[in-house]
Order: structure tokens, then sequence, then C-alpha cells
């Protein structure tokens, strides 16, 4: 018998690590209704992206009028019937729904970049400007919301020096409410994510890296804003919805969207007088609407739970 011992085969002690953003991916995977609510919502902007291509596949067109065509039941060519007017339904849905979904991702986009920065400058500068930051958020956060809203968008921009032909083809229109949306609506994340930066900026590693020399500018990138970005994701994803609905209700009072252009909310305004006679003019842009304000909201809550770090990590 050898006096040798037997070799054993090496194991590994412990698993590779997995990184945090896949380990949140894995999370989001598990969700069904998320991934499922997602994959409509990409469905829907694809579709609507596609509205030109659609229309000339169709032979269709959902701007021009057609008086011969008025109300039009559905048939192969007008798959969804026609309008008042003659302009295919299915073209105008695409159309106005490229329209809200844009104005709603634009907005909300917008919205949380300018909070990101408000709020981290305030939650790592602190002192004076913290203070004047937060004042300033303050003051926009008083401020009325629908009231200021429908101020805003029915001031006449030809008297500001906008030119009647950018006025005319209804892109005014379309950045003006971005652009509004846009501006009073990023208080609530920039506290948000001034509470985060002032728990992180306090953390071993943030004290460590200032001990070595490394800049703010570098401190904010790398160290503080990853970590601070997933509440950010969270509530850019839920505010789609609600801008989505802010601008529909914005185009049915008649101060959102202008035609040319057309969205899901100025098509209710268009319908809201034949809803006895053509119910289906209003009902399609509504159930649009809801559909996609609904898909949002579970997408929401499904990243809510993957970006948790109290969720179960396997």
């Amino acid at each position: 018998m050898s006096g040798r011992s037997p070799t054993l085969a090496a194991e590994p002690l412990a698993t590779e690590p997995v990184g945090v953003w896949r380990l949140r991916w894995r999370r989001l995977q598990r969700d069904r209704v998320a991934v499922g609510a997602g994959l409509l919502l990409a469905s829907l902007f694809v579709l609507c992206g596609a509205a030109p291509l659609i229309e000339d596949w169709l032979g269709v067109s959902g701007v021009e009028t057609d008086l011969l065509s008025r109300f039009d039941p559905p048939s192969a060519q007008h798959w969804l019937g026609c309008d008042d007017a003659g302009r295919d339904e299915l073209a105008r849905l695409l159309r106005g729904g490229w329209t809200s979904l844009t104005i709603g991702l634009l907005a909300a986009v917008g919205s949380k970049l300018i909070g990101l920065g408000v709020g981290s400058l305030a939650g790592y500068l602190r002192g004076r400007t913290d203070m004047v930051l937060m004042r300033i958020t303050d003051f926009i956060l008083s401020l009325p919301g629908l009231p200021l809203l429908i101020i805003l968008a029915a001031i006449d921009l030809e008297k500001l020096g906008v030119g009647r032909e950018f006025i005319r083809s209804g892109a005014a229109g379309y950045w003006r409410v971005v652009i509004i949306l846009t501006l009073l609506n990023w208080t609530g994340i920039a506290r948000l994510v001034r509470a985060g930066t002032m728990a992180i900026a306090e953390r071993e590693f943030v004290l460590s890296a200032r001990a070595q020399g490394a800049t703010a500018r570098w401190i904010m990138l790398v160290h503080i804003l990853p970590n601070a970005i997933a509440p950010v994701i969270v509530a850019t994803t839920l505010s789609m919805g609600r801008f989505i609905l802010v601008e529909s209700g914005l185009s049915f009072l008649g101060v959102g969207i202008q035609p040319p252009a057309t969205s899901w909310g100025s098509m209710l305004t268009n319908a809201q007088e034949l809803i006895t006679t053509a119910p289906m003019l209003a009902l399609w842009p509504g159930f649009f609407i809801f559909v996609s304000v609904i898909a949002i909201n579970f997408l929401g809550d499904g990243l809510q739970a993957a970006l948790d770090p109290r969720s179960d990590p396997r």
C-alpha cells in the first residue's frame, strides 16, 4: 500500500460573483407581468413609429381627408374604418400614439435628468448650494400644477416671436407640451436623489475615494450616481404613464396638441360630439390610452421590485 494519500479533486469553494445589474435583470426576467408589459410597450412604440410605412402598405392616409369615405365601416383596406373626415382610423391611432408615447417618454426622461442633476448637486455640495437649489425646488413644487399647465399651454406663441409656419406645422404644440411637462415635474425626483446622495456620500467607499484625492466629479459619476440611479429609473417609468394622461387631458381641453398633428387626447376631443353616432371613434383612443398606461404601471412595479436590494437575490 502506497504511503501517498489520494489526490482529491479540487472543488470550488464559492460561486462566481454576480454583478448587481445582472442580478437586477434576473429579478426582472422572473416577473412575467412586467416582461409582458415591457414587450407590449415596445410593440406599441414600433407600430406607432412605423405608421407612415403601414399607411403606404395599406394604401391609406391618416392625414388626408376624403369626404366620400366619412364613417366608412371596417374593411380590407380600412381595418378600423374611417373617421368623420374620411381619414383612416388605424393610421390616425398610430400617428396619435407616436405623439402621445414620445411626449410621455421625452417629458419623463427630461424631468428626471433635471431632478437628478439638481438633487445630486444639492446632496453632495450641501451648504449654500443646497439651500438655493432646494428653495427653487420648493417654489416650483408650490405652484398649482394643472391650472399652470393650462395657462402655459394656451399662450400664443406667435406673440413670443415663434414663426407662423412652425406653429401651423403642429410641432410647436408638441414641443411646448414636452417642455412644460419637463420643467414642472422634476422636483419630486430632486428631493429623492438629494436624500440618497447625502446617505451615499457618507459611505466608506466614498470617504476612501475622497481621501485618495478623487475629484468631486469623479466621485459623483463613479460612486454616487450609479448607486442612486435605481429609484430614478422607477420614477421615470411610472411618470411616463402620468404624462400621457396629462397630455391627453390638455389635448382634450383644446390646449395641447393642435391640428394637423394628432394625439390620442386630441382624437378624443374630435370624437366627443360623435359619441352617440360613431362611438368607436372615442373608444379606440381611450382603449389605447388605458392599455399603455396600465402597461407602464406594471412595468414600473416590476422595475421597483427588481431594483429593490431587499428582494430575493436568487
